[in-house]
């Protein structure tokens, strides 16, 4: 605690904390309170806003009084904040803290939108900085999240009570999950904790206009030379005062008062060397942040990108420093609306860069809090997210995330993406020194395509490159590339960054001497010319087939699909010949997880077929940097010759072989091949088996959309329980009930109203249903339910047992209803109509809240679309497995009509005679036959009417090189629905004898 020199504290420099509170408010507050000894003062002022009636005067003062020796007052516009005093926000006002001076302004937003809470902690931020803090307590929704991000954006403190100890957990969950939350803790432990903290606080608000000391300095070249050896990365080119502030923020938290103290944990302390990495990252950032920007970047930025056709349809973009990733998917977001708008065919490619891995990973998976809704249109919300099965939370959604690259890359010393199209840097450039800047913003230059975009945040600027980049929007901060007309004279500015470690010593130098040490050491030069002989193409894939990073020249292998271009599934982008040796193989992996090595295939690329092979191995230790459950790696090259090909020529080096030779190994070889081709068989029945499995899933979600219609009217009524509750909870504070009961009043009109929207919901699901009472007489009906039983508003209170249904096969509706009465289980069917219509029959007990049975309810949910595609499906399973028998046969098999007309011809047909399948399929049956066998066509045809398959005869064919075949013959007739011969099969196997 800063004092005079008297001892006595400053009482213009006391810390201001910022406290938020909704529903159980009161508790918490005297909870809080209470954990002060009353007889001392804490020596700092308090701020209290929590959520009142705005028209009813609030007693929070009086009541707050009661826990604490402190000066309690409701605020007042321009009123000087003391110490040793509480403030009460007064109702409907929003009110925050302006050098040190409460402000009350009107509310902007409708009442149920306000975020007052927001509000005061961002002035607080921003007029206290580094020595902002903030309490989050009891309370529901979001209120105080964003607020929260920019005081630790500006290094100050976030203490939050811990959730499960809240009466409404609302609140504290959404600040914790937000992963800026300094301390959580009960109650009764956060004035001891707080009054530490405050005793470390550094005694001054620390800005950038701020002279940095000799002794800071020293201390800082000290403690980058910890972070440089222990994380790799180099922070003496950010500027000194925004790194002294989050190190001095660090001290305070650890109640460490001196610099020396602290570089000895970090030397002691890999944990807190982490700790402070992510510290000085700062990966503070939200969607669409700077609202005024992002509307100028929609409307200036956009639009250009697309004037001219982009190249090669694809848009490359670059977010550097794009922390969890919500600038980057703002940016997508934006993009994509455009490409819809337009209906222009780009594929869209944005590369999202960040040092920190775990915001990386975060950024990946792509979910995020409710509080979203604050930053986010409801619009926007509805077309790119999802909402999580929980309820707290938002997954954007494949369109857009498929168009994202995340990559762990550092823009100081990494080198940079090329061929860019827009990049867009914002409120990185403003915490890194000049000459680094300047650095930077020339990489961008290098990496910008001719009139590419920059767009950088509201307090950065190109600097002294305004012959680089022409102003588009001075105030939004976005460039436009120029030529550079001096490239020869910042060639060296362009190629990098100098490094700031001895590759000799592998030491931090001293600021004052660093130096460019370009010479690679020999590790780097091997491994270069390793990847320059042996680089195969190679893509690490999720068990889905989506890309998640690709290696190496893919074209050969890979093509674009046509259709989504924002789709980058590996399955989906596989050449001909390549992507049914994938798809089993990347099964095979992921059921197993063993490698799958050196797969043969060929390809075709420009009427050219080239061989080469595949191999497939699962990754290790992906679940910590990616957060994904299994990882695949891909690798594809090309071979000088076919291992196919090779199987075929020692086949036919046989003749070389002795005789006594010869049985053996052709037995081996074609053992081998059956192994194979038994192997590849048995991999896609298993792929077969999962599609099953998985048709078996869609279908007992369907059967559980009845139960989740019950559940909402049951969640409904909870939800009314739970307001009562909350009025009798606030019972004591006489503000408080009457806002309590007002929002009760409101909460039971929009119960009922939701109350005849169910009833409407129900008329118009489709879903046919019946209630009955313990007597089984119908009570009420849905409409739909008239396509299986023919009732009439008259036919309320009629008994079950008087009905007439339509359905076919099914009597014991009334006895099955009966059972589940006595016993109180469900019951269920499937029946048809006597219009062939399909139908899941339900019947439960009908139970009320106190769980109570009241009757019964009947169901009818349509199937008849399912079981059609059932059968369907059946039917289509029984062709793919014939047809996987007759192209995989050594035999020649073909199929002619009654007239002769080939129409199938397999591969070993082709084998056989000569012909391709498009040759055969021109011919007769007649053409390759000889003259005189040729009567044989007639009694064939006689003989196929009296037996489904001939016995085999032997018989001639002729080649396409003229030559005749002596074969064994199996006809076989084909039949169609009604039980005609549409066709003869035949299977013709060389007679050797």
């Amino acid at each position: 605690m800063e004092k005079t020199n008297k001892g006595e504290v400053n009482v213009n420099n006391f810390p201001i904390v910022g406290i938020g509170a909704s529903a159980g408010g009161l508790a918490a507050f005297e909870g809080f309170f209470s954990g002060f000894q009353k007889e001392s003062l804490p020596q700092m002022a308090f701020v209290l806003v929590q959520h009142l009636a705005p028209d009813r005067p609030s007693a929070l003062p009086e009541l707050i009084q009661r826990f604490t020796s402190m000066v309690v007052v409701q605020a007042t516009d321009n009123l000087k904040v003391e110490i040793n005093c509480c403030y009460i926000i007064p109702p409907n006002v929003e009110l925050a803290v302006v050098d040190r001076i409460l402000k009350i302004t009107e509310p902007v937003k409708a009442r149920g939108h306000r975020l007052p809470i927001d509000f005061l902690f961002t002035s607080l931020a921003l007029d206290q900085l580094n020595r902002s803090i903030v309490i989050i307590l009891s309370g529901s929704g979001n209120d105080g999240t964003l607020g929260l991000k920019a005081v630790h954006e500006n290094g100050g403190m976030v203490m939050v009570q811990i959730p499960a100890q809240s009466e409404f957990d609302g609140m504290p969950l959404s600040a914790v999950a937000t992963g800026l939350v300094d301390f959580e803790l009960p109650l009764n432990e956060m004035a001891k904790k707080l009054l530490g903290y405050v005793g470390n606080l550094s005694r001054k608000v620390r800005t950038q206009e701020d002279v940095v000391t000799d002794t800071d300095s020293s201390a800082l070249e000290r403690i980058f030379t910890l972070i440089k050896s222990g994380t790799g990365h180099d922070f003496s080119r950010y500027k000194p005062n925004t790194i002294l502030r989050r190190i001095e923020r660090r001290m305070a938290l650890l109640q460490i008062k001196s610099f020396d103290s602290y570089a000895l944990k970090l030397g002691n302390t890999a944990q807190e060397v982490t700790t402070l990495f992510k510290e000085l990252l700062i990966g503070v950032t939200q969607f669409f942040r700077d609202k005024d920007a992002f509307d100028k970047f929609e409307l200036s930025v956009v639009p250009k990108l697309f004037e001219e056709d982009v190249a090669d349809s694809t848009l490359r973009v670059w977010v550097a420093g794009c922390s969890t990733g919500e600038e980057a998917y703002s940016v997508a977001i934006l993009l994509q609306e455009h490409i819809e708008k337009t209906q222009k065919q780009v594929r869209l490619i944005i590369f999202a860069t960040d040092v920190n891995s775990s915001s990386i990973a975060f950024a990946r998976a792509g979910i995020y809090p409710k509080s979203i809704e604050n930053n986010v249109s409801a619009v926007r919300l509805a077309r790119f997210f999802t909402l999580e099965a929980d309820g707290n939370s938002y997954r954007i959604r494949k369109v857009i995330r498929d168009s994202l690259i995340f990559s762990e890359h550092d823009v100081i010393k990494d080198p940079p993406f090329s061929k860019i199209d827009l990049i867009t840097c914002r409120n990185l450039l403003i915490y890194f020194e000049s000459d680094l800047q300047r650095k930077i913003i020339a990489l961008f230059h290098y990496a910008l395509n001719s009139k590419g975009l920059l767009f950088l945040g509201s307090s950065e600027s190109v600097g002294e490159f305004v012959d680089l980049f022409t102003s588009i929007d001075r105030k939004a901060k976005i460039y436009q590339r120029n030529a550079d007309v001096q490239a020869g004279k910042r060639a060296a500015l362009a190629r990098g960054l100098p490094r700031l470690i001895s590759p000799a010593t592998n030491s931090a130098l001293p600021v004052n001497t660093r130096k460019i040490f370009s010479k690679p050491s020999l590790r780097e030069l091997t491994e270069q010319s390793l990847l320059k002989l042996v680089a195969p193409v190679a893509a690490l894939v999720n068990k889905q087939g989506d890309l998640l990073y690709l290696h190496g020249r893919s074209g050969l292998f890979l093509e674009p699909t046509v259709g989504d271009v924002t789709i980058n599934n590996i399955l989906k982008m596989a050449r001909e010949g390549l992507r049914k040796e994938l798809a089993a193989a990347l099964y095979q992996v992921a059921l197993t997880q063993q490698a799958v090595r050196a797969v043969p295939f060929k390809i075709g690329v420009n009427e050219n077929v080239k061989n080469a092979r595949l191999s497939i191995s699962p990754v290790s230790g992906t679940n910590v940097e990616t957060g994904a459950t299994h990882l695949f790696l891909v690798v594809l090259e090309e071979v000088a010759t076919d291992e196919v090909n090779s199987f075929g020529a020692s086949i036919e080096s046989l003749s070389s072989v002795p005789p006594e030779q010869t049985n053996h190994v052709s037995n081996a070889a074609t053992s081998k091949k059956i192994q194979k081709l038994a192997q590849q068989l048995k991999i896609k029945e298993d792929v077969l088996q999962a599609s099953n499995l998985e048709l078996e899933n869609s279908n007992e979600e369907l059967k559980s959309t009845n139960e989740e219609m019950q559940s909402v009217n049951e969640e409904l009524q909870s939800t009314n329980e739970e307001l009562e509750t909350s009025k009798e909870e606030m019972q004591s504070i006489n503000e408080e009930l009457t806002t309590v009961n007002t929002e009760l009043t409101l909460k039971m009109n929009d119960s009922h109203r939701v109350n005849n929207d169910m009833n409407n919901l129900l008329a118009g699901t489709g879903v046919g249903t019946i209630f009955l009472d313990l007597q089984m007489r119908v009570l009420r009906f849905t409409p739909a339910i008239t396509n299986i039983i023919p009732l009439i508003k008259g036919d309320v209170g009629r008994p079950l047992a008087d009905l007439v249904t339509n359905l076919i096969g099914y009597n014991s509706l009334v006895v099955d209803v009966s059972t589940v009465l006595e016993t109180l289980t469900i019951k269920e069917a499937t029946v048809q109509t006597a219009v062939n219509n399909f139908y899941t029959l339900r019947i439960l007990p009908y139970r009320t809240l106190e769980n109570v049975v009241e009757g019964a309810v009947i169901t009818f949910i349509d199937i008849t679309e399912i079981v059609r595609i059932r059968v369907a499906l059946r039917k289509a399973n029984d062709l793919l497995r014939l047809a996987v028998v007759v192209r995989d046969s050594f035999d020649a098999i073909t199929v002619q009509d009654l007239t002769g007309r080939t129409m199938a011809w397999n591969p070993a047909a082709q084998r056989m005679y000569g012909w391709t399948e498009q040759e055969a399929l021109a011919l007769n049956v007649t053409q390759r036959i000889p003259p005189f066998l040729r009567d044989q066509i007639g009694s064939v045809k006689n003989s196929i009417k009296t037996a489904d398959v001939l016995e085999p005869v032997k018989t001639q064919r002729y080649a396409k090189d003229g030559r005749v075949v002596n074969i064994l013959l199996t006809s076989t007739a084909l039949l169609d629905d009604n039980g005609d011969i549409y066709a003869i099969a035949t299977t013709e196997k060389e007679d050797k004898t």
